[in-house]
């Protein structure tokens, strides 16, 4: 098995992050640190050490849904001591992880898991997985701007893919939005909505792909059931 499969599948973290940790030099094999992404590996007798620690693959994978509330980080660690995640999930043995990132003041849909191939598959860019957002805004963006964000937006010196947007509701000074995107670009939906002058001011995920929150309230979470699991893994 490819070394940074077996990192993912213990559950340390994605396969992508784990080629990074092995191009820092972070990761031995039976005591020797190993920098070839293509390094193979027998996970019955070699010994993996992930900044020195030994990893092994946890044998029950662990899918869970939680309604992010404001004020978590989607980090497993922080420097900032600010509350993660992970803080929120109780009774669970298995060490899980987020797959993606909301931002600290950004709520919704959230999936947290052990299974690092599927982690893997939801984050690649080549997936485009499309998530939802309702979005409160500044003002009422004009059929001009909506156009502009549908079409694509320079951001970070990039244009974005096509999008979804839709005004839901109206208001004198604010309006909620309904947006759809298959990137996954740092604060991709607030840079777009700032890009046609409209700055989100709550902005919450409600589904990625066709799995949905629901009724999930904020701050809950449950465990995946096994068709969603099935689905996701046939994204």
């Amino acid at each position: 098995m490819r070394l940074q499969k077996y990192i993912a599948l213990c559950g340390v973290t994605s396969r992508r992050k784990a080629e990074e940790l092995i191009l820092e030099g972070k990761v031995k094999v039976n005591n020797k640190i190993i920098k070839e992404l293509g390094t193979t590996i027998d996970p019955d007798k070699d010994i993996v050490k992930v900044n020195d620690k030994r990893i092994q693959a946890e044998r029950k994978k662990v899918y869970i849904m939680l309604n992010k509330p404001i004020g978590f980080v989607t980090t497993l660690k922080d420097e900032k001591n600010r509350k993660i995640v992970t803080d929120l999930i109780e009774g669970v043995k298995e060490r899980i992880y987020p797959v993606g990132r909301l931002d600290t003041d950004t709520t919704g849909l959230l999936i947290l898991t052990n299974d690092g191939d599927l982690a893997y598959k939801l984050t690649h860019p080549s997936k485009e997985i499309v998530k939802r957002y309702i979005a409160i805004v500044d003002g009422v963006p004009n059929k001009r701007e909506l156009e502009k964000f549908r079409n694509g937006l320079i951001i970070d010196g990039r244009v974005t893919s096509e999008a979804y947007i839709k005004i839901a509701k109206r208001y004198e000074t604010e309006s909620i939005l309904d947006i759809s995107i298959h990137e996954g670009r740092n604060r991709q939906v607030k840079k777009m909505c700032e890009a046609i002058n409209h700055p989100v001011k709550k902005l919450k995920r409600i589904s990625i792909g066709e799995l949905e929150l629901g009724g999930l309230d904020i701050g809950n979470w449950r465990f995946l059931e096994n068709d969603e699991i099935e689905y996701l893994k046939k994204l």
